[in-house]
């Protein structure tokens, strides 16, 4: 396989994915943002913790989610926990905000 070759289905499996998004976004109530991923929830329950050393870390607790990773054949999760010492961003999608533009052609 040639690196044009890779590029290519990396290109494709990204674009799949952004398809997939824009036609599930509007099942979803949130969006949580972690570092290392991004996730569509209708229930989330953050929690900041702390360990024995006073370092704060939270603890991320997602029921009904689908899940922004491009490897990952099954998305959609029932439950999902995420602890990470970096921040965590929850926004609540208004109803406008569900409207993904159709700038791509299926």
């Amino acid at each position: 396989m040639s690196t044009e070759d890779l590029e290519n289905y990396e290109t494709d499996m990204e674009l799949k994915l952004y398809r997939e998004y824009r036609d599930v976004v509007g099942l979803f109530s949130y969006v949580v943002e972690t570092e290392r991923r991004f996730y569509l929830a209708n229930h989330v329950d953050l929690q900041a913790r702390s360990d024995h050393g006073g370092e704060i870390y939270f603890e991320l607790t997602l029921r009904d989610a689908w899940v922004w990773d491009v490897y990952r054949s099954a998305r959609f999760v029932k439950v999902v926990r995420v602890v990470t010492f970096k921040d965590v961003n929850v926004e609540e999608l208004a109803q406008s905000d569900l409207e993904v533009p159709k700038t791509l052609d299926d």
